[in-house]
């Protein structure tokens, strides 16, 4: 299978100052950022634009600040490249939302105040300071499950998100965290503590989940144009029906992001555009399909140098 994967960027790609060259130069990506503003009822375009960093590293803020920044680059390459469609979509994390409107199963204003609202929930699902997440670097996943085990004690402590090339996440308790990570150094292996403000992706996220369930009671999904692939089961679906359910169950799930690409690679895809800010997916892609080249779609000058670099629309 020829084709292109779409993929969208999840938190920890903000900056401040994204999007704003397409906000300036794009009417498609204006429409995008007013839009937003409009349906959450502040300028989210502006701390996306000119922060503080403090401000847009606020989960409830940085979440829909991506989705928005994404969904502005997806507008201007659909207007400028209307032949490239995506084979199949997937984000990491919060980019499924970008991922599923990129497909038309999600209305672009309804994604904004769901990850608004999904953002607030992770954030307040667990006091300040009880939660960690640590990355994981060259153990084996079942080694890493076991010893995730022997460190909870009672306390939650799992694989966050596998992010591939020998990279896990883990999320948990901090306590269970700093038990696992001091029995890693006793091993010799590496283990570095992130600078997050939540558990993200564990058990500890349940009543976020529970929050985000019913915000998404009364939102309607439509057909998917093109498959998406879930975080939580790392294979492509189009069942509409679904996307609920997946996006729930998203929230206190590992992210099986090296799953997902694998995935992509064995359809056969050997082009992906990273659509939105920064090149963190890029990287990743690097490291599990060397063979699948990764392009970014985040500036003006990106969509500009699309039209020199693919061709034929394959």
């Amino acid at each position: 299978m020829s084709g292109h994967a779409f993929f969208f960027p999840g938190q920890g790609s903000q900056k401040v100052g994204m999007g704003k060259a397409l906000f300036d130069a794009r009417p498609e990506a204006r429409a995008v950022f007013e839009e937003a503003d409009d349906a959450l009822g502040f300028a989210l375009s502006r701390v996306c634009f000119e922060g503080p960093e403090h401000l847009l590293t606020l989960t409830a803020n940085t979440q829909p600040a991506i989705l928005t920044t994404s969904i502005a680059a997806l507008r201007v390459l659909e207007a400028e490249r209307p032949e490239l469609r995506p084979t199949v979509a997937l984000g990491h994390s919060l980019g499924e939302f970008s991922a599923l409107v990129a497909v038309g199963a999600l209305a672009f204003a309804d994604a904004v105040r769901l990850v608004r609202l999904r953002g607030q929930a992770m954030q307040e699902a667990t006091p300040v300071g009880q939660g960690k997440m640590a990355a994981v670097i060259g153990v084996d996943a079942e080694v890493l499950e076991g010893m995730c085990a022997d460190a909870a004690q009672g306390q939650v402590v799992a694989p966050a998100n596998e992010n591939g090339g020998g990279q896990i996440v883990v999320s948990g308790h901090a306590e269970a965290i700093d038990r696992l990570m001091d029995a890693l150094k006793a091993q010799k292996k590496r283990a570095i503590a992130l600078d997050v403000s939540a558990p993200f992706h564990c058990a500890l996220m349940q009543p976020a989940a529970m929050r985000l369930e019913a915000a998404l009671a009364d939102i309607s999904v439509r057909e998917l144009q093109a498959p998406v692939v879930s975080n939580v089961e790392g294979v492509s679906y189009r069942d509409s029906t679904r996307v609920k359910e997946l996006l729930v169950r998203q929230v206190t799930s590992r992210v099986r992001w090296e799953a997902s690409v694998q995935g992509l690679a064995s359809m056969g895809i050997r082009d992906g555009l990273e659509i939105g800010h920064g090149k963190v997916l890029t990287g990743l892609v690097r490291r599990i399909a060397p063979e699948l080249v990764v392009r970014p779609v985040g500036s003006p000058t990106d969509i500009d140098m699309l039209r020199e670099d693919l061709h034929g629309g394959n």
